[in-house]
């Protein structure tokens, strides 16, 4: 055998196409959740927090980058909203189908990462709605990106607890079936 296929079995041994069992894939679910609930509507969650304990010119940044990122979010939804639902809901029941259906645990643990993120980008667009309609700032306007932030958040511990709950059917099941390498 030659230097290429040494090297094409390095990548696959690195990159373990099991994922659920794969160190890689668990650090990659947390930073993701850890990234979806501290940037809500864009917004860095340390802005809110300056914003809350000094006021003023922290205050005034926090407001223009709400402002900036929720016309962003519902210029994007008001234009591209219907091609994006409809471009997920194909991705994600093509991952369903060959996850779920042809059992191909990379397509499982990809679906299981990416569908909670329709009812993230529901909460945000909402949240962004909201906020535009509203008009609020200071206090309430800090208050509805706090709500937003709890939503998203109690939708992560949702989506960690069922995926570490598969993985962790995943593996057993494959290691009772006596299929580790």
């Amino acid at each position: 055998m030659g230097p290429g296929v040494e090297w094409f079995d390095l990548v696959f041994e690195l990159i373990d196409m099991r994922s659920f069992s794969n160190l890689w894939y668990w650090i990659a679910l947390a930073v993701f959740w850890s990234s979806l609930s501290h940037f809500v509507l864009g917004v860095p969650f340390d802005m809110l927090v300056r914003a809350r304990r000094r006021g003023g010119e922290a205050e005034r940044d926090f407001e223009d980058m709400v402002r900036i990122s929720v016309g962003r979010i519902l210029g994007v939804v008001d234009h591209a909203g219907h091609f994006l639902a409809g471009f997920a809901a194909f991705a994600l029941s093509g991952l369903a189908t060959l996850g779920f259906y042809y059992r191909i645990e990379f397509a499982q643990a990809v679906f299981l990462l990416c569908a909670p993120l329709v009812p993230v980008s529901w909460v945000t667009v909402r949240a962004a709605r909201r906020v535009r309609a509203s008009g609020d700032r200071g206090e309430a306007l800090r208050r509805h990106i706090q709500r937003a932030r709890v939503w998203v958040q109690a939708i992560g511990m949702v989506s960690i607890f069922v995926t570490a709950m598969w993985g962790m059917y995943q593996n057993l099941s494959i290691g009772a079936l006596g299929g580790w390498r």
